[in-house]
């Protein structure tokens, strides 16, 4: 496993891998059209290459001897959808996001997950960041439980919103 950060020539792989654990991480009973559309106009080669290009994104990915087979991606300046003043919110707020953290399914267990929070959670550090924060499926137990191992607290609850509908997320975050 190697650790890089991500290129342009990245975005049609992390594209797929985003479709991959997106679809097999929440759709277990079917994929909808409704689904789908979401998929495949979020994960694009070229939407990829726009967040790769942007200087408020920072993405990591690990690579095996085939290609990538995980990846983690920090955005700057997105503040947790909670409330300040509480004992389990840090302050200030956090005010960068873990947007994305994809580990191909059959890598998990392999160390890559940690490997990569590891790998961004030191470059937070580097760059002065107190705290970070990202939000995950209510019902994404193997992703909760691998949070709260590595030291994450959950701080709220928001929503995924697509097309109308809402679904419960937990957001969580972690001092440096």
């Amino acid at each position: 496993m190697t650790l890089r950060q991500a290129v342009e020539a990245d975005a049609s792989s992390i594209a797929a891998l985003s479709v991959e654990v997106w679809l097999g991480t929440y759709l277990k009973r079917g994929i909808s059209g409704f689904f789908a559309d979401y998929v495949l106009s979020e994960f694009t080669a070229d939407t990829l290459s726009a967040v790769i290009n942007d200087p408020e994104e920072w993405i990591m990915v690990s690579q095996n001897e085939e290609g990538i087979d995980g990846f983690i991606r920090l955005r700057s300046g997105r503040p947790a959808p909670v409330d300040g003043g509480s004992d389990t919110v840090p302050e200030p707020v956090p005010d960068t996001e873990i947007v994305t953290f994809y580990v191909q399914p059959r890598h998990h267990g392999r160390g890559v997950g940690k490997a990569l929070l590891e790998a961004a959670l030191a470059h937070c550090s580097a760059q002065g960041i107190p705290s970070v924060w990202l939000a995950t499926n209510a019902e994404n137990t193997p992703a909760i439980g691998f949070y709260l191992a590595q030291g994450f607290k959950q701080i709220g609850h928001t929503h995924f919103e697509l097309e109308g509908e809402a679904y419960l997320n937990n957001v969580y975050a972690i001092g440096l």
